[in-house]
């Protein structure tokens, strides 16, 4: 696919591997953001200006987009609304009172309408993404039966556009991954009283939504998110092949073996 390529950036560390693997891409950023890349690699963007972020992208030459990294969902500020954005804010109110992929097919709707073209990192780095069976640290049994569990329940909540990820133990639903996030859940798991959990430790289920539009928001997993599976007390994380993606997979195969818990990658069983 042709086109110059421009790097819609959130935070964390994606929009820098994306950046790395296509150097020539413009690196758009956001105020209200902070961004390890050097500030003069950098342009940086309000969210309250989108019709000059259009403008900016058209004179660059950018026919692509990729939305790269987290984005919290921002408070604007009224006063600062160019006369695009304003034309849009109804619209984007509305979306923004309804789950987070309603909203990113908004955004990216706007990009398109726009006349670019959005792409997935996955379209970028095609690595990026687990093959099946692909397994990180030691499985030391078969987890079928909490898999099936929790993708009975991701299949349910996939309906309301919540959440990418569950925690089963022992047969139990214990975590379901909502607005707060994936630390958040795990976290929350992690001060589970003693007496509700099980010795055969759980697993944490990572999965995009039925029907999701990954370009925008695909799953990730990430060296951190191993660190709270562990702190949480949970045997392994389960996703599926070709559609989470694993950023640094060599950091996140050492903390597998570091923290003695497992990644693998199996196919939905719902």
């Amino acid at each position: 696919m042709s086109g110059r390529l421009a790097i819609l950036a959130g935070s964390g560390v994606l929009p820098t591997l994306v950046a790395q693997a296509h150097p020539q891409a413009m690196f758009c950023g956001f105020q209200h953001l902070s961004y390890d890349r050097p500030a003069h690699a950098i342009e940086l963007f309000s969210l309250e200006r989108l019709g000059a972020l259009f403008d900016s992208l058209h004179a660059a030459g950018v026919t692509r987009v990729v939305l790269a990294g987290a984005m919290q969902r921002p408070a604007f500020d009224p006063e600062l609304f160019d006369v695009f954005t304003r034309t849009i804010i109804p619209d984007l109110s509305k979306a923004m009172r309804q789950g987070d992929d309603f909203l990113l097919r908004f955004v990216i709707g706007l990009f398109e309408n726009q006349g670019f073209v959005v792409v997935g990192v996955d379209q970028l780095i095609p690595e990026i993404t687990a093959e099946p069976g692909l397994i990180l640290g030691e499985m030391n049994r078969d987890y079928t039966d909490e898999v099936q569990k929790a993708d009975h329940v991701l299949k349910s909540l996939s309906a309301v556009d919540v959440g990418q990820g569950v925690v089963v133990e022992a047969g139990q639903l214990l975590a379901i991954e909502t607005l707060q996030g994936t630390d958040f859940m795990l976290n929350t798991v992690a001060k589970t009283a003693a007496a509700l959990r099980n010795p055969e430790r759980g697993i944490f289920v990572k999965r995009p939504k039925a029907g999701q539009d990954l370009r925008a928001d695909m799953p990730a997993i990430g060296v951190d998110t191993l660190s709270h599976v562990a702190a949480a007390g949970l045997a392994g994380i389960v996703i599926t092949p070709g559609k989470v993606l694993l950023l640094e997979r060599e950091k996140l195969a050492q903390r597998c073996s570091e923290l003695t818990i497992f990644l693998h990658a199996r196919e939905n069983t719902q």
